[in-house]
């Protein structure tokens, strides 16, 4: 099938379009559709009608955006008219729920004449918390958007001028960065005097751009004083007529240190790039055609050409996403007035700050592994990475605050933290984990320091202050690997192979040598990176260790088993995830060590798994699963998780309430203990599920994970006498960080 035919398959599926609305309180009774309704909503309808801005409190005016239309300059298509331009408003609202969770309703307006389009949008301004105009014909669009800014005490935002001002502006400045060239000498030409090209223009002048060092060329040529004296442009385009003889587009070129194409495709040619100062910019962002492309650019000089286009089959795509969803998110949530200047350029420069770092193995994998890494071929970040909200957002409603548009406070590190709830229930929960970390950083052992993700991980580590990492491994090749990756880290490497570590093969000679190991046989073994590590922290040397990545789970779990071995009390380690779903959190074990647990395992991996959850301040209720209720089935296999229950509860030390055995609904689902089972220790759904055996927990974990939507944060170790962390041979850098973090604070709780 043809692109169009998928997408007007896509588009016709039951139910149609692309959007839908859904309620967020309780329906299901008589009294929740009083409360909905009437007559219970009139409470909140007195109190928004004494204090007008309770509106935000009691209803969704402060997540809820309008995106509106005429539709006379649709991307691509032109004055197509406003119910042609529906799907494309549709497209934009789930963008806006996508990328920062911000509810939208979309608005075609059939109005041809702005002061009707601006009196419609006026009237609206109680509906919502912010305006986003969109594809509207110049020069309508700046009377419409200037009126509308001077009327509403809400955000008014014409994304088709400032988000690709703002995406451009953030490209501008890692370019200029790169090419060694200041703002403040750079000589750029522009190829159009359009809505987007004027803005641009406009807002480079912020970012320090000097104004008569623009040159703007629309189909007729440069635009000249000599042209605005005659009449020929209007009056936004005169704003950067310039002093200057008159010709075409090759004219304006020459010497030029940037090209920013907001025009139409295939109007540059190999020789006006080639006459460009050294070094060039070229910025083609027509669609779908760039103005020159990008093959064609590179190939036209020997030295180093920056290419940007609006394209997403070529490196650097300037793309409105980047922007948009996260400016509002940041302006809903300081209740700004306007979205002004500053708030404009401090999204710029969050934009290209987050080029510079490195980029999440989860955002490489969607862009089919490319070498994605700050330079002429990575200026600006990629729209599905989720840092941005994290980037974008809070600078913007700083920069509300400290410019006077917000009318409310934050607190800015509390709001990263709401920030990143909304993209899912483990970013909340990782959270506490990394504050408890930062709190007292601990020494790390990375048995695999020569694994570029573990290297990327560590720079990461050390950066946010979770700990303070050791790469364990040949030191010039971890170094070269740094310097490889463009990383501004400089890491401590401890080398088995390069340095005298006689004590260490003396005490591992000392633990095994009744299990079959000879002094020289501990002698090679040190110098494996595994060994060395789990050495390292039995001495004392370290605090914890993660390995794990390039070996097999048992493999890499029995080097720390056979020299750190067990805690006191304790007979057997046990792997848990912590699976989270948008409002719940449960931990699951054991999904990665003891095949087939007795009723004595059984009990001490719930204690374990307990004692976890309380780390990400859970307080634990423990379920012992089976496909058995209390007894409903009578074999050895339901008496095992029925006895560890029953000697949980019959133990006075452990301070949690734990029940089974039962079936994994009648663990989670509270209709059922509380109608069926009301007998059971559980007055609430369990969040900690211990599972018959190995089997049973991977294949648990697995469906829920797959099928069921859970994030899954693990395997974490539990048991052992010194903190110690398996890897999965996949996991991403995320991954490692994440248990970097858990490994701290077990170490700290030590």
């Amino acid at each position: 099938m043809s692109l169009d035919d998928d997408s007007l398959a896509y588009h016709s599926d039951d139910p149609p379009g692309k959007i839908e609305i859904r309620t967020t309180k309780s329906t299901s009774t008589q009294r929740d559709l009083s409360l909905a309704y009437s007559p219970g909503v009139a409470a909140p309808c007195r109190e928004i009608a004494e204090r007008s801005n309770d509106a935000y409190q009691y209803t969704a005016k402060g997540n809820l955006v309008g995106v509106v239309s005429n539709g006379s300059a649709v991307l691509g298509l032109g004055d197509i008219g406003a119910q042609a331009s529906k799907p494309v408003m549709e497209g934009k609202g789930v963008l806006f729920k996508r990328f920062a969770d911000i509810d939208v309703f979309d608005i075609e307006l059939d109005h041809d004449d702005p002061d009707a389009f601006v009196e419609s949008v006026a009237g609206m301004g109680p509906t919502f918390g912010g305006i986003n105009l969109e594809d509207i014909t110049a020069p309508d669009c700046f009377r419409i958007e200037e009126r509308l800014r001077e009327r509403m005490d809400i955000p008014v935002f014409h994304d088709d001028q400032h988000g690709t001002a703002i995406i451009t502006g953030a490209a501008l400045l890692n370019a200029a960065e790169i090419a060694g060239k200041d703002l403040e000498s750079l000589s750029v030409t522009f190829a159009g005097a359009g809505a987007a090209a004027i803005a641009t223009a406009r807002f480079f002048v912020s970012l320090g751009v000097r104004k008569e060092k623009i040159t703007m060329v629309d189909v007729d040529g440069i635009l000249t004083e000599e042209r605005a004296d005659r009449g020929d442009l209007d009056p936004y385009s005169r704003e950067f007529a310039r002093d200057v003889p008159e010709g075409e587009l090759a004219d304006a070129m020459v010497d030029a240190d940037a090209f920013v194409g907001l025009s139409v495709g295939g109007i540059v040619s190999t020789e006006m790039v080639q006459s460009m100062a050294g070094d060039p910019i070229v910025f083609a962002m027509a669609n779908p055609d760039p103005e020159i492309d990008y093959e064609t650019a590179k190939a036209a000089r020997d030295d180093t050409v920056i290419m940007a286009t609006g394209r997403s089959d070529y490196p650097n795509q300037v793309n409105n996403v980047l922007g948009f969803p996260f400016i509002f998110r940041g302006a809903l949530d300081v209740r700004a007035a306007e979205i002004n200047e500053a708030m404009k350029v401090a999204a710029a420069e969050a934009i290209a700050e987050l080029a510079r770092q490195d980029v999440p193995d989860a955002v490489r994998k969607a862009y089919g592994d490319q070498p994605l890494q700050f330079g002429p071929e990575y200026i600006i970040p990629k729209p599905l990475d989720p840092r941005v909200l994290f980037e974008v957002a809070p600078a913007v409603a700083r920069a509300a605050v400290d410019s006077g548009a917000a009318r409310t406070e934050i607190d800015l590190d509390a709001y990263v933290e709401r920030l990143e709830a909304r993209l899912g229930k483990s970013r909340e929960m990782m959270r506490t984990v990394f504050n408890k970390a930062q709190n007292e950083p601990k020494r790390l052992a990375l048995a695999e320091g020569g694994n570029e993700r573990i290297i990327r991980a560590a720079a990461q580590i050390e950066e946010r202050g979770i700990a303070r990492p050791v790469l364990i491994g040949d030191e010039d090749e971890i170094r070269r690997t740094v310097a490889n990756l463009g990383l501004e880290f400089v890491p401590e490497v401890v080398d088995p192979s390069a340095g005298e570590y006689d004590h260490y093969t003396e005490s591992l000679y000392e633990r095994r040598q009744r299990k079959g190991i000879t002094r020289t046989e501990a002698a090679e073994r040190i110098r494996d990176s595994n060994y060395f590590a789990s050495v390292m922290v039995d001495q004392g040397d370290a605090d914890a260790m993660l390995t794990g990545l390039t070996n097999h789970y048992p493999s890499a779990l029995r080097p720390p088993l056979q020299v750190i071995g067990t805690a006191p009390d304790t007979d057997y380690a046990a792997g848990v995830y912590m699976l989270t779903f948008k409002n719940r959190v449960v931990f699951l074990a054991d999904a990665t060590v003891n095949q087939d647990p007795d009723e004595d395992v059984l009990a001490e991996i719930t204690c374990h798994t307990a004692d976890l959850a309380r780390q990400f301040n859970v307080e634990p209720r423990a379920a012992l699963l089976s496909y058995s209720d209390f007894g409903s089935v009578d074999n050895e296999g339901t008496r095992k998780p029925r006895r560890a229950a029953q000697r949980l509860r019959e133990d006075s030390s452990v301070e949690f309430p734990a029940d089974g055995e039962m079936q994994a609904d009648t663990a989670v689902v509270e209709e059922m203990l509380e109608g069926s089972y009301e007998f059971s220790e559980l007055d609430e759904p369990a969040n900690v599920l211990v599972l018959p055996n190995l089997e049973a927990g991977n294949i648990c974990y697995k469906l829920l994970q797959r099928l069921g939507g859970a994030e899954a944060i693990g395997p974490m170790l539990v048991g052992m006498d010194r903190p110690v962390h398996v890897l999965q041979r996949d996991d991403e850098v995320k991954d490692i960080v994440n248990l970097a973090a858990v490994a701290t604070v077990d170490a700290q709780n030590e």
